[in-house]
């Protein structure tokens, strides 16, 4: 045999054994899929508690002038975003909610916030918001207890608390909805509660 075919049956050899690697990796990477659950929005225990009755506000939009009322019966299920200009964060789940407000059906989405209302009028025709009433009020950040964003809420039709949580990504936002859809506090309690059964 020759360098050239002694070169190329260690070639395949190689091949071989790194189709060997890849195939282990891919199986270990389904074990973890399988054992890691999905986690929802991470819920805090402050502010008012799922199943209370939220803390009632009549606010204005921002720029529309027209009536927010939340906490209120309205009949419909309502999320509020607290959200900010200046968060990464918030800017990346901008077209999720966008999303939202056309598959939700049933849901109203009000984005919430505080500070100077330029700033945040700027925001608005930045990132076309125009769709969302946007409020600015300190007190409804402090009603709900919020420290950190994004934070989501949902209120029931009766005004309710039935969801909560601090927000990074599409599949905790989704959460909220699914939890207050199954009737549950969190996806993270409900997964719990099931892991026990």
């Amino acid at each position: 045999m020759d360098a050239f075919t002694i070169a190329l049956i260690l070639l395949w050899a190689v091949v071989i054994a790194l189709g060997i690697v890849v195939l282990a990796l891919a199986r270990q990477i389904g074990i973890l899929f399988e054992r890691v659950a999905p986690m929802g929005a991470l819920m805090t225990d402050s502010g008012p508690k799922i199943g209370e009755a939220s803390p009632k506000f009549a606010l204005q939009a921002l720029g529309s002038g027209k009536p927010v009322s939340i906490g209120a019966q309205t009949g419909r299920s309502l999320l509020i975003f607290f959200l900010s200009p200046t968060c990464p964060v918030c800017k990346k789940l901008l077209p999720v909610l966008k999303s939202a407000q056309k598959t939700e059906k049933g849901f109203d989405i009000v984005l919430a916030s505080d500070g100077d209302a330029p700033k945040h009028e700027a925001f608005i025709a930045s990132h076309k918001l125009d769709q969302f009433p946007y409020v600015l009020s300190s007190d409804l950040g402090m009603a709900y207890r919020v420290s950190r964003l994004p934070y989501g809420v949902v209120l029931d039709g009766e005004g309710t608390v039935r969801a909560k949580g601090l927000i990074n990504n599409r599949e905790q936002l989704e959460s909220l909805f699914n939890a207050k859809e199954m009737g549950v506090a969190s996806i993270q309690g409900f997964l719990d509660q099931v892991k026990e059964a």
